[in-house]
């Protein structure tokens, strides 16, 4: 099982590195706006997960300990931070580091604001993989309603970053 894991991910791995370096060999020149349009997906998919893994929870708490529904959602919110979450996470990251460097925006003050932001979606990013953690432990010590206010964390977040992305106020 965890052999083919392993080997889908290599694959998939695989074909996107293809497919790149077909793109880069047909007009390198668009490198900047393809990596550019990756970010904006890892940030979109980044940001979905961060959005429902909360609302799982809030569903779990509902969930008797030990039961069929209670295992299903341990199952849910693993697969969702591990094959989605994560991943996108790092992308967003990675490509945005990149993105910013190549274009020399290090020096603008709504970059720097931006990046404390991106940290604090970090940290709440960090709080959802130990609450996954502590549900999967069966230890959780929160309630519905403390997920349900961690839901809007990311929203109001999301919500500035992007502000500061297209206004750039300074």
């Amino acid at each position: 099982m965890l052999f083919h894991r392993w080997l889908r991910a290599v694959v998939a791995l695989a074909v996107t590195a293809t497919l790149f370096a077909l793109v880069l060999l047909w007009n390198p020149s668009m490198l900047y706006l393809w990596l550019k349009a990756l970010h904006v997906i890892a940030v979109i998919s980044w940001m979905a997960g961060m959005l429902y893994l909360p609302r799982l929870f809030v569903y779990h708490c509902d969930a008797e300990v030990g039961s069929k529904q209670s295992e299903t959602f341990k199952v849910m919110e693993r697969r969702l931070l591990r094959a989605i979450i994560n991943p996108a996470m790092i992308a967003s990251w990675v490509l945005g580091l990149w993105l910013a460097h190549e274009s020399g925006l290090f020096k603008a003050g709504w970059l720097h604001a931006k990046l404390v932001l991106v940290i604090a979606m970090s940290a709440i990013h960090g709080f959802n993989v130990g609450w996954v953690r502590a549900f999967a432990e069966d230890r959780n010590i929160h309630s519905q309603k403390f997920y349900r206010v961690m839901n809007e964390v990311p929203t109001l977040l999301m919500i500035a970053i992007v502000i500061l992305v297209i206004v750039k106020p300074f």
